[in-house]
C-alpha cells in the first residue's frame, strides 16, 4: 500500500478531527488533508469500508484529485473577467470555501495557501458548513505561519 508522503503532527490532526467532528457531528463520514503532491485520510467514519485502508486511500486519492483544482487558475474568481463594453466583472471577494451537493451527501473543501482539507458528509444543513469552514481555515492559517 502507498502511504503518504505528508508529516502530519498529531496536534493538527486532533485539532482538525475535533473541530470537524464537533460542527458536524455524527453526519461526517471522513476528513482528507491535502497539499499539491500528496494527501492523507485524518478520518473515516468506523461504518464506512469496512476499515480496508487500501480501498479507503483510492477512494480519497480519487477525490484529492478532483478537488485540487482548487490550487490552479480556474478556481481564482477575483473578478469574472470583462462585459462587452471592457469593463471588469463583479467581484466576489476572497474564496472562503466549496460546497458541493449530492443527493446522499455532501462534499467540502477549504484550502488556504498550499494545504487544505476537504470533509464528506451525510446530509446536513449548509450553516453547519459555514462554520466549520471559519474554523478549519483558522487552523490551517496557523500551521502555515507555524
Amino acid at each position: 500500500m502507498t502511504r503518504s508522503s505528508i508529516d502530519v503532527s498529531q496536534t493538527f490532526t486532533d485539532a482538525i478531527v475535533s473541530t470537524v467532528r464537533t460542527t458536524l457531528g455524527d453526519s461526517l463520514r471522513s476528513v482528507v488533508y491535502f497539499t499539491r503532491d500528496d494527501f492523507e485520510t485524518l478520518y473515516v467514519r468506523q461504518d464506512l469500508y469496512g476499515g480496508d485502508e487500501e480501498k479507503i486511500r483510492s477512494v480519497k486519492g480519487a477525490l484529492v484529485e478532483n478537488e485540487r483544482a482548487a490550487f490552479g487558475p480556474q478556481e481564482t474568481y477575483g473578478t469574472t473577467g470583462t462585459d462587452s463594453e471592457g469593463s471588469e466583472g463583479p467581484e466576489f471577494g476572497e474564496y472562503e470555501f466549496t460546497l458541493r451537493v449530492f443527493s446522499d451527501g455532501f462534499v467540502g473543501r477549504a484550502v488556504v495557501g498550499d494545504h487544505g482539507i476537504i470533509v464528506t458528509t451525510d446530509e446536513l444543513e449548509f450553516s453547519e458548513f459555514e462554520e466549520m469552514e471559519v474554523a478549519i481555515c483558522q487552523i490551517l492559517e496557523e500551521e502555515t505561519t507555524a
